[in-house]
């Protein structure tokens, strides 16, 4: 391998405690501007603790209301709604995953924008933000990909409610079980990026241990009720070997793809997870890899990016993509 991956968790990375500088959503929130975007989330503001307008971050509804109006607000989306207990996700560090991916392809500082930009979004969910917000960004182009067909039937309604998003956002499903890229990139594609959001649990089990040790550092009790206030289920929190085996998974399949794609990420919630990605990525062969730190507030994040292109072969790829 060309490069050693760097682990931030070991300090070998600067390590951050902000969003990104081109992320909108770095201030606090302003409730009056997105009430007057979208009116219906008045009656989830009111005074907090310290006396700021705020919503209970602990209500299912408050939270798709608040992402509602922020998609409506920042990026132009009208019609954006999920079915029940489907994932409702934190639009602003979904944002930073998205302006961070930009980087990779920044030239000089100068960061790609356009349709000739396309992105892969593995998982993409019935709330597609990925897409959503990456073309509302960036004007790219992007492949949404998902198991399943409830999910895909909804994405497929926000897009409809919204002029332009169909030429702009393209549903697959991934019919073949436990298949990442295959059956989903075709021949002859090319994609500038992928994504993806992966399972973290192992099992339902361990999912929902998880939604409890959120409610506590949320400082509720949940009564030892599976809720959880950005929802979720199914394939969207968990699968067999949790995170791990997923992303082993997907480096794995990745060698089939090396010339299809130039730069292959996915999130990576759990730090210890990161040693195993790396003797992947070792045994795959790649070219380079990078650990991208990320951070909102006392969370902490990262991303874990891969490509098969050398240096010269990834000026080419900007080249022709130019023409």
């Amino acid at each position: 391998m060309k490069n050693k991956p760097v682990d931030v968790e070991k300090g070998r990375a600067a390590p951050v405690d902000k969003l990104h500088p081109r992320n909108p959503h770095r201030g606090r929130y302003d409730f009056r501007q997105l009430i007057a975007a979208s009116p219906e989330l008045a009656e989830f503001v009111s005074p907090n603790a310290y006396g700021d307008e705020s919503i209970d971050f602990t209500d299912p509804l408050a939270v798709k209301v608040l992402n509602r109006a922020l998609l409506k607000q920042e990026y132009a989306i009208t019609g954006w709604d999920i079915p029940a207990q489907y994932l409702c996700p934190p639009i602003p560090g979904r944002a930073d995953y998205l302006h961070y991916l930009a980087d990779l392809l920044a030239d000089g500082g100068v960061v790609p924008v356009g349709p000739a930009i396309r992105v892969l979004d593995i998982g993409t969910g019935a709330n597609v933000i990925y897409p959503l917000i990456g073309h509302g960004a960036y004007g790219w182009q992007f492949v949404g990909a998902d198991i399943d067909q409830v999910a895909l039937a909804n994405a497929q309604r926000i897009l409809d409610a919204n002029s332009g998003l169909n030429k702009a956002i393209e549903l697959r499903l991934q019919a073949l079980p436990g298949a990442v890229f295959k059956g989903i990139v075709q021949p002859g594609e090319r994609f500038d990026l992928t994504l993806c959001n992966p399972p973290f649990h192992a099992s339902l089990v361990e999912a929902n241990a998880g939604t409890q040790r959120k409610w506590r550092n949320l400082g509720k009790q949940n009564a030892g009720k599976p809720l959880l206030n950005f929802g979720g289920q199914g394939a969207e929190l968990w699968c067999e070997g949790g995170e791990a085996a997923f992303v082993r998974r997907m480096i794995e399949e990745s060698v089939l793809f090396a010339d299809c794609c130039l730069w292959f990420t996915t999130l990576i919630s759990k730090s210890a997870t990161l040693p195993a990605v790396y003797r992947a990525l070792k045994k795959a062969g790649v070219t380079d890899s990078r650990t991208i730190a990320m951070a909102q507030g006392q969370k902490k994040s990262r991303f874990v990016a891969w490509t098969f292109q050398g240096e010269s072969r990834q000026r080419a790829w900007a080249a022709a993509r130019a023409e």
